[in-house]
């Protein structure tokens, strides 16, 4: 039998996701050939701090949800680790005012974590149980600037095409083609892609003039982006 959440139980889970968070600091450290820089932005990091992770895993998960570490949430898929939320939310260098597509809604924390520092955010998630489960999380929470649909994510979200920023949370072998045809120019896409086991995280951009420059990030491993068979994409 579950216990119910008291206030010594939220005081735990305040004190969890301090330890969280200087664990993402250090681990931005590490890697700092990599990102070219030794931390995280401030305001990415304060988002992080805000979120309630453990709202946004399966109940029997909470006492984990703010271990360094991706987390099943079911359907063969996992909420990411902390720290490669934080970087790729960091990577994709967020403002107020921009509209962000996210591709892979699992259970809506990498939304909430966006709607902490962007305008809107559009979410599309393929499995149907996921997406009903993470749009009751978000708005329960008051995350009223996320909305979420079911549908094949590599086609992305025309009717409010084109975005500001993109961000993919699951792995194509290749960059689908409609989800750069709707970023903005001088937009930012961060995406994980490769087959599996050689997976890279990508920050794709757009310049002015609609040509693409990709850079390798880090080796990654994600779940595969699932693909409607008859899916076909036109602009």
């Amino acid at each position: 039998m579950c216990a119910e959440v008291t206030h010594v139980d939220e005081s735990m889970f305040d004190a969890l996701r301090a330890q969280m968070i200087q664990e993402i600091a250090a681990d931005a450290n590490y890697v700092k050939k990599h990102i070219g820089k030794e931390a995280l932005a401030k305001r990415v990091m304060e988002a992080m701090g805000k979120v309630p992770r453990h709202e946004f895993v399966p109940v029997e998960l909470r006492l984990y949800a703010y271990a360094n570490i991706p987390l099943p949430i079911g359907y063969e898929k996992t909420i990411s680790q902390p720290f490669i939320v934080a970087l790729m939310t960091d990577l994709l260098e967020i403002k107020e005012t921009d509209v962000i597509l996210e591709v892979g809604t699992g259970l809506g924390y990498q939304a909430a974590i966006l709607a902490q520092l962007a305008q809107q955010i559009y979410s599309v998630e393929i499995i149907e149980e996921l997406a009903v489960q993470a749009e009751k999380r978000l708005k329960r929470l008051g995350y009223t600037n996320v909305e979420t649909r079911v549908a094949d994510g590599s086609l992305g979200w025309p009717e409010h095409a084109p975005f500001d920023k993109l961000i993919v949370t699951a792995a194509p072998d290749l960059i689908p083609p409609a989800l750069i045809h709707q970023l903005k120019s001088d937009g930012k896409m961060v995406i994980p892609a490769g087959i599996p086991n050689a997976q890279q995280l990508l920050l794709v951009e757009k310049n002015g003039q609609g040509r693409l420059t990709t850079k390798e990030i880090l080796p990654v491993r994600f779940s595969e982006l699932e693909i409607e068979a008859s899916a076909t994409y036109t602009h």
